[in-house]
């Protein structure tokens, strides 16, 4: 019998049989949490009676979210963490000089990678994907079981199949793919489904665009963002520092519930409009809206591959005077390789505020929040109402080269047209 890549990966990690539809338990290889879930699992860490984690190497606690803490709460939020994590004796803590936004920290420190099953009390945990990993966010009840046991349960999802051929245009990157594609299926199209990407444009993406895109899956209401483990994640894999790692795709002939396709030879960069991920529409539909704030950064678009994305538009150009132009380079490696690259000249000599590596305003958390009225350009995830700040605010998603650009005009823009 053919099988999906997601049928694959969980049948490496269960005794069960695992077809599209079943139940299987299914042994992880890391369980995460931040500081905003940790607490909550933690609490329920306790009240079922356990009493150590699993595997003290197989827990990750990143405090990425709120920190430096902006505040008493956020404060106490994180002493939980870290009193739980020295109790615990959990290796992988993370908080102050060494922290970085969980998605890209992770991946960078080899923790996770090809044919994992990663689980964390985080939506956006999916991006493990982007390196073969089936990784899913769950809830805090079910992070705190697996870090009791060692394992959770899963029903097997039925996959769907996005397909991408062509060369990518200019200013066209993972970002613009993965919403056009939830442009096209919509946010609730692919709930509790696997997407599986593929095609030449995918075989040539970075690993960084594909983990980009692989973040985004949950914006279509998806299980999992899921890419073969070609020699491109092997070589990221071995960069840092895993061994043993095999190349793995689906079996051809292998059942998908839909498969998507794309021609990418036309596309244009994608801008999603206020206020959901699937409003998607070319960027120059949507020239000439006024904002206020660029953000670049996040799990999605702080890569090192972003941040030279974003400089690449700014050398030599000046934001806007009534735009705040916010740079956040995802981890502390990606914020010294953009200074020691001279990154760090371009963004300031354009006038932007470039901050430590956190989530930031993408949640509405700090360094960034909107007022009433207020328009962002951001390379984040989501655009609900209110997500930035006020509900009366507005984002607007992109990817770095367009949100840089468009800080420059003070208006949403094609780079090409500055």
């Amino acid at each position: 019998m053919a099988h999906t890549l997601a049928e694959k990966i969980i049948q490496k990690h269960s005794d069960d049989a695992v077809t599209t539809g079943s139940i299987a338990r299914a042994r992880v290889s890391l369980v995460l949490a931040n500081d905003i879930t940790a607490p909550l699992a933690i609490k329920s860490f306790r009240a079922m009676g356990a009493k150590a984690v699993f595997d003290k190497d197989k827990v990750a606690l990143v405090m990425d979210h709120f920190t430096p803490n902006k505040d008493i709460d956020s404060a106490e939020q994180v002493k939980v963490s870290r009193d739980f994590a020295r109790e615990m004796g959990v290796t992988h803590y993370y908080e102050g000089g060494n922290v970085g936004v969980e998605h890209a920290l992770l991946p960078e420190l080899g923790l996770v990678g090809p044919s994992d099953i990663v689980i964390g009390a985080d939506s956006h945990t999916c991006t493990y994907g982007g390196l073969g990993a089936f990784a899913t966010g769950m809830g805090s009840t079910d992070i705190a079981g697996a870090m009791a046991l060692g394992e959770t349960w899963f029903k097997v999802p039925p996959t769907i199949r996005a397909e991408f051929e062509g060369e990518l245009p200019a200013y066209v990157s993972g970002k613009d793919l993965i919403l056009y594609l939830i442009g096209e299926i919509g946010v609730a199209g692919a709930l509790y489904k696997a997407l599986e990407f593929g095609g030449s444009t995918i075989d040539n993406l970075s690993v960084e665009g594909r983990m980009t895109i692989a973040n985004m899956a949950i914006e279509a209401g998806g299980k999992v963002g899921l890419f073969p483990v070609d020699e491109k994640a092997l070589e990221y894999a071995r960069a840092h520092g895993r061994t043993g790692d095999e190349a793995l795709s689906a079996d051809e002939g292998a059942e998908y519930e839909r498969v998507v396709r794309f021609d990418v030879a036309g596309f244009e960069p994608a801008v999603a409009c206020p206020h959901l991920p699937d409003n998607v529409k070319p960027v120059r539909q949507v020239k000439g809206v006024r904002v206020d704030q660029a953000i670049i950064g996040s799990c999605t678009n702080g890569r090192i591959e972003d941040m030279r994305a974003a400089a690449a538009v700014l050398k030599g150009r000046k934001a806007n005077k009534n735009v705040r132009l916010i740079v956040l380079p995802a981890t502390p490696a990606i914020w010294r390789q953009s200074m020691e690259e001279g990154l760090f000249e371009i963004f300031l000599d354009a006038g932007a505020v470039v901050g430590p590596p956190t989530c930031g305003p993408c949640l509405g958390g700090h360094m960034g929040i909107l007022a009433g009225g207020e328009t962002a350009i951001s390379t984040t995830n989501r655009n609900f109402r209110g997500r930035m700040g006020s509900l009366q605010s507005e984002v607007y998603l992109s990817n770095p080269a367009v949100a840089a650009a468009s800080a420059v005009a003070g208006e949403i823009i094609h780079p090409e047209d500055l």
